[in-house]
């Protein structure tokens, strides 16, 4: 699910560079959007880069490329948010989507807590069938504001697939010293394992690779109102 703030910049420049053949300059952006700071556009930029909707290449001004605009919004009576919410829209609603699966509920995930210890057989969570694809799934409620510029507030449900592995700048359900669970963006750099907030409030984490273990990815989100 794109914000308004990023659904706005992405439109803006899709039109500056359907007219100039250029896209617009970070000065031209925060303008356009009422921003106070340069940083909070870069922000919105890489929420965008990072969701698939534009590409940036390095070393050049101005070097910026729509990679797809999102689909037109659609709704459904629970709020569902799809897995490709994460890539940036809310994709429209099939006949599947009427065929419910029950996810176990593991609770909420916040620091020095271990995902064994969240098991609760008793809860479970129903989400459409066509947001879960192969392997194993279940959902973790989330705690705190360390990942609201991705969209994920605090009290939100969200799907996890089971994994061991993930791509760069994936959100993770990782697993620290063994024994703490977090939710974060996975970010391998020069042989170390970075976990990134999406909130500027909270510093990446620091890593040696064998600290870590991914314990799976993000695949869809489930918000009530």
């Amino acid at each position: 699910m794109l914000t308004k703030k990023q659904n706005q910049l992405l439109l803006f420049i899709s039109q500056q560079i359907s007219k100039d053949g250029v896209s617009p300059s970070f000065d031209e952006m925060k303008d356009a959007l009422g921003l106070k700071s340069k940083s909070g556009v870069h922000r919105l930029v890489m929420a965008l880069e990072e969701r698939g909707f534009i590409r940036r290449f390095p070393n050049r001004a101005r070097a910026l490329e729509i990679a797809r605009l999102p689909e037109a919004e659609a709704y459904d009576d629970r709020n569902w948010i799809g897995r490709s919410a994460f890539r940036g829209f809310r994709r429209r609603l099939d006949p599947v989507d009427t065929v419910q699966n029950e996810l176990p509920l593991y609770g909420r995930i916040a620091a020095g807590t271990p995902i064994e210890a969240l098991r609760d057989p008793d809860s479970t969570v129903a989400v459409p069938q066509s947001m879960i694809g192969g392997g194993r799934h279940y959902a973790l409620e989330i705690a705190g504001d360390s990942m609201v510029n991705a969209g994920i507030m605090d009290g939100d449900t969200v799907i996890i697939q089971e994994c061991e592995a993930a791509e760069n700048g994936a959100i993770v359900v990782a697993l620290v010293d063994s024994e703490e669970a977090t939710l974060k963006i996975w970010r391998p750099a020069d042989g170390r394992i970075v976990l990134e907030a999406a909130n500027d409030a909270y510093p990446a984490q620091d890593y040696e690779p064998d600290r870590v273990q991914v314990q799976g990815r993000l695949i869809g989100l489930v918000r009530a109102y």
